[in-house]
């Protein structure tokens, strides 16, 4: 499969029943503090409002909020850390009815309650310290 160029940027149309899978490998070891970044932009440039941020500090914690009006909502944290040092991630952020429920690996892993309607979305970035695979969006039926 063909690496993606980092940052990757697409826009895109969500809504509820939408799913975004990013598949990647992060660049560097933990040692070295690498992160990966998601964020569902509600215009068509990168100084946009965010809808959704998700933040990776490989081997520490994730971090996810929102951007409105040009400011940080309150920051939802965890340091539950399904990646793991240079193994291949499956990252799969689904857009139901009222959150962005993410999962990695298969697995269930945090839930992002909807501050704007995902509607709003008009474009996602994926960056940061990864190699990507691939970046997926596509519709499934709740």
């Amino acid at each position: 499969m063909t690496e993606q160029q980092v940052p990757y940027t697409r826009n895109v149309s969500l809504c509820i029943g939408s799913s975004v899978t990013i598949r990647g490998t992060p660049a560097n070891s933990f040692r070295k503090d690498p992160q990966l970044q998601v964020d569902f932009h509600m215009g068509t440039n990168e100084r946009s409002d965010i809808a959704f941020h998700l933040r990776v500090y490989f081997g520490h914690c994730v971090v996810m909020n929102s951007l409105r009006c040009g400011g940080w909502d309150c920051e939802v944290k965890s340091s539950h850390m399904p990646f793991m040092e240079c193994k291949q991630f499956e990252l799969r952020i689904l857009v139901l009815h009222n959150e962005y429920q993410v999962m990695v690996n298969g697995q269930h892993c945090y839930s992002f309650a909807h501050r704007v309607h995902p509607g709003s979305v008009r474009m996602m970035q994926v960056w940061r310290d990864v190699y990507l695979t691939s970046v997926d969006v596509c519709r499934w039926r709740l």
